[in-house]
């Protein structure tokens, strides 16, 4: 007999690992985080991330050391830079199917729990993916997993080791996001022991002291980067990550974040959040409210996937990424759901039932076999309209034919992309003036621009590629 924890192991390498280099960035954060990476390794400044030699404040550097550590070791690749991502998801898989196995749930609820995670759409895609949410992810998993290992009323043993992950765990959600690493797992904590105190009649004093204790000790790291943050770059880089970028973010009064949406944008978004496995969570989640009271297992991975969601919503600025950290939740609950649903069936239909190991590894094996086609195939293919190679082999084309290239007013995306694929800067101009000064000053001279809707004067298009209808024109003068 196969045993789960291999097999799993062989499944989830293959759904993260499988073709992980065999297209281009494609997407905004891509192309974004993987440039910062590479300037990072090529100025060899671990402390501030830039982005064109500017500082780029969004986030605390974990996943770019990350991955301008595995730049060095492997080359500038895309597999490269996937690389911390994939792992981070790989690690989160397992683990929830080793702290299900020691919460005391069966071998192979544990095994499909952990299955349902590694196959839900927003999860795999994401995993495959440059960017910091794998690992925040991670470090959100560890320390609420860790947390109700601590504190569950039927746990055996010393709590030590428990706490021990919680610990890294915060660690690594907070120098993944900053102030949202600590949010995230706190308000579940929080609302989770409000419950439980509410339903006792009693405040276990320990209970809430114990994971604020280790929460403290789990902020040193993020605490010496933020030291070494303040020596660069004082005060202001500081409250730029702690503030501008988180609370703000939150707030709304960052308003240069974007990404700003109302409050039922989350709401919206549910019949696509935990593609292919929806109805079984919120079939779930339903179906488990009136045993929350005596179940706290369940009361935990429910108030984990509410209270997160609530957060979310009231933040003002809303992706369906932010959502990923919701999904080991999910895929807990849509287990349990489907373990009731089996024993419906077996006490309704036992000839049927007999069928359920051969129903349940034919939805897994479609589900697996789906996701593998899709990168073998698709997702190359998807490179001529999302990835920024056109682009960048055009400047490459001209700088080897002597011409210089200049960026001007780049955004984000193409100047992440250019700095990651030709290891080297390109001049920014900024200003209209800059630039018809530099066109003029030398025949052959060319501008890369985004935009030319504002300018003053009309400038010659050589050439115009568009990438994810984002147009991208060469010009001169």
């Amino acid at each position: 007999m196969t045993r789960p924890a291999p097999l799993l192991l062989l499944l989830a390498g293959l759904l993260f690992f499988f073709a992980l280099g065999n297209h281009e960035l494609q997407g905004s954060t891509e192309a974004r985080v993987a440039g910062i990476a590479m300037a990072m390794h090529l100025d060899n400044n671990w402390v501030v991330p830039q982005l064109f030699r500017e500082p780029f404040l969004e986030k605390p550097p974990l996943s770019l050391w990350i991955d301008a550590g595995a730049i060095r070791l492997f080359g500038g690749t895309t597999w490269a830079v996937r690389l911390a991502s994939a792992f981070a998801g790989l690690f989160s898989v397992m683990l929830l199917y080793a702290m299900l196995r020691r919460f005391g749930r069966p071998q192979t609820l544990a095994f499909s729990a952990a299955l349902i995670l590694a196959t839900m759409a927003s999860y795999w895609s994401n995993v495959r993916g440059v960017g910091e949410d794998s690992l925040l992810t991670l470090g959100v998993t560890a320390a609420l997993l860790a947390f109700y290992q601590a504190v569950r009323p039927d746990r055996e043993g010393s709590s030590a080791g428990a706490w021990a992950l919680f610990t890294a765990g915060m660690a690594i959600a907070t120098l993944s996001k900053g102030v949202l690493g600590l949010a995230m797992p706190g308000i579940v904590i929080f609302v989770y022991l409000a419950s439980t105190s509410l339903m006792d009649k009693r405040v276990q004093l320990d209970a809430w002291l114990k994971p604020a204790l280790f929460t403290l000790l789990a902020l040193v790291p993020l605490v010496i980067w933020l030291g070494l943050l303040f020596q660069r770059g004082g005060m202001q880089a500081v409250a730029e990550v702690l503030l501008t970028n988180s609370v703000g973010r939150f707030s709304g009064s960052f308003v240069e974040a974007g990404h700003y949406e109302p409050f039922y944008y989350y709401i919206a978004k549910l019949p696509e959040a935990f593609l292919p496995w929806n109805i079984l969570v919120y079939l779930g989640l339903w179906h488990f409210r009136k045993s929350l009271v005596r179940n706290r297992y369940r009361l935990f991975f429910s108030v984990w996937l509410v209270a997160q969601f609530t957060l979310l919503s009231l933040a003002s600025s809303k992706r369906t990424v932010y959502l990923m950290a919701l999904t080991p939740a999910a895929a807990v609950l849509a287990a349990e759901f489907a373990r009731v649903l089996l024993g419906w069936l077996q006490a309704r239909q036992p000839a049927l039932h007999k069928h359920q190991k051969s129903l349940v590894g034919a939805v897994f094996t479609l589900a697996v076999g789906c996701y593998l086609s899709a990168v073998f195939w698709f997702a190359p293919k998807a490179d001529a309209r999302q990835s920024f190679i056109p682009v960048i082999s055009q400047v490459q084309a001209l700088r080897d034919d002597g011409k210089e290239v200049v960026l001007f007013q780049p955004n984000e995306r193409i100047a992440g992309a250019s700095v990651f694929y030709l290891r080297a800067y390109l001049p920014i101009l900024q200003t209209e003036a800059q630039l018809h000064d530099y066109l003029a000053a030398k025949p052959g001279n060319i501008a890369l621009l985004d935009h030319t809707n504002g300018l003053s004067t009309p400038m010659k298009v050589l050439k115009e590629i568009s990438i994810n209808r984002q147009p991208y024109y060469f010009v001169a003068q």
